[in-house]
């Protein structure tokens, strides 16, 4: 008797009215709604304006999705186009599929779209979304566990997963290796902002660094893996696939940290521009008063001048006054002589 595991939805859709709201679609969109909201706080603590990440993601997002779902349509080839399957299929992404590494891939050129547009530099952008883009892995990770998919061996341990079977899977407990890598993808988040305020990464090395952190631990948790899968040398592709990519993202994190030190300084043309008019409208303003205060000093400066020179003329009117005593005292000197 199983006495703990993780249960299994019975269903992955849940029907608000007429409308299916799928698990697996829900998880994505919530993803990238939390992709977003942080990276625009990122971008914003950078000294970009408000709405510029949800403008650019505009552009990545939908890259990223087909991106993601043309990776693993020819990765695992044989599900669609085998004998016996529907080629459909393939366009039924709320079924579950999509490949992080296409996704990525993908909604890079999204973004460097978006980017040129707007004459932002990409890896600024990259850093700046880094972690959301770990956090929104961790939310659509669960999409696997509505679809009861992508678990890895069978396992005894309490927190097992117990899937049901299908045409496609057997029931029984196993590890939950959506599980897992939810939790490594939020500690990525963690890691890369926690270097990120420590080391001031900049030039796309904040990105790099989640990648590298991220492909570490797909390593494991792909090794764990029991879904069908094309394997290299004993090896799932998957799992030679972060290891190049792994390797890549050290590379660039070495050599970008040697040739670009340190952070932009500037990562937005138009806030760069406001602020400069803020300064000049300052500016302005400082000088207006500067003006105003020098008018003030000489109307003074005037009125003292003014108030200096009245006792000099009362002092002139006295000396007049004395003029006139003394003509009318020699007038009657000499009416008394004569």
């Amino acid at each position: 008797m199983d006495l703990a595991y993780i249960p299994s939805p019975s269903t992955g859709v849940i029907h608000l009215g007429p409308i299916p709201l799928r698990g697996y679609a829900f998880c994505i969109i919530l993803g990238v709604f939390v992709a977003v909201w942080l990276g625009n706080k990122r971008w914003i603590a950078r000294g970009g304006t408000a709405g510029t990440v949800a403008d650019i993601a505009v552009w990545a997002v939908p890259f990223g999705l087909v991106g993601g779902r043309l990776y693993h349509v020819i990765t695992d080839y044989q599900l669609y186009f085998s004998e016996g399957e529907d080629w459909v299929d393939a366009f039924k992404i709320w079924e579950g599929g999509l490949g992080i590494w296409g996704a990525i891939a993908f909604g890079a050129v999204g973004a460097w779209i978006g980017c040129r547009r707007r004459g932002i530099p990409l890896p600024a952008y990259a850093d700046a979304i880094a972690p959301g883009i770990a956090l929104a892995q961790a939310i659509g990770r669960w999409g696997n566990w509505f679809n009861q998919e992508l678990y890895g061996k069978p396992t005894d341990l309490p927190w097992a997963l117990k899937i049901t079977e299908s045409a496609n899977r057997e029931a029984g407990l196993y590890h939950p290796t959506f599980l897992y890598e939810s939790l490594w993808c939020v500690g990525v988040a963690l890691l890369v902002i926690w270097a990120d305020r420590r080391f001031k990464l900049g030039h796309g090395r904040a990105f790099a660094l989640y990648v590298a952190a991220y492909c570490a631990g797909r390593v494991w948790t792909e090794y764990l893996r029991v879904d069908e899968a094309h394997h290299i040398l004993g090896l799932r592709l998957n799992v030679w696939t972060a290891i190049v990519v792994f390797l890549l993202a050290v590379v660039y994190l070495v050599v970008s940290a040697r040739v670009r030190p340190g952070r932009e300084e500037t990562v937005e043309p138009r806030s760069r521009k406001a602020v400069d008019t803020e300064g000049e409208t300052d500016d302005s303003e400082d000088a207006a008063k500067a003006e105003d205060a020098a008018k003030t000093g000489a109307d003074e400066d005037a009125g003292a001048d003014a108030e200096d020179a009245d006792p000099a003329g009362t002092g002139s009117g006295n000396a007049g006054t004395e003029a006139e005593n003394a003509g009318s005292g020699n007038g009657a000197g000499s009416a008394a002589k004569g």
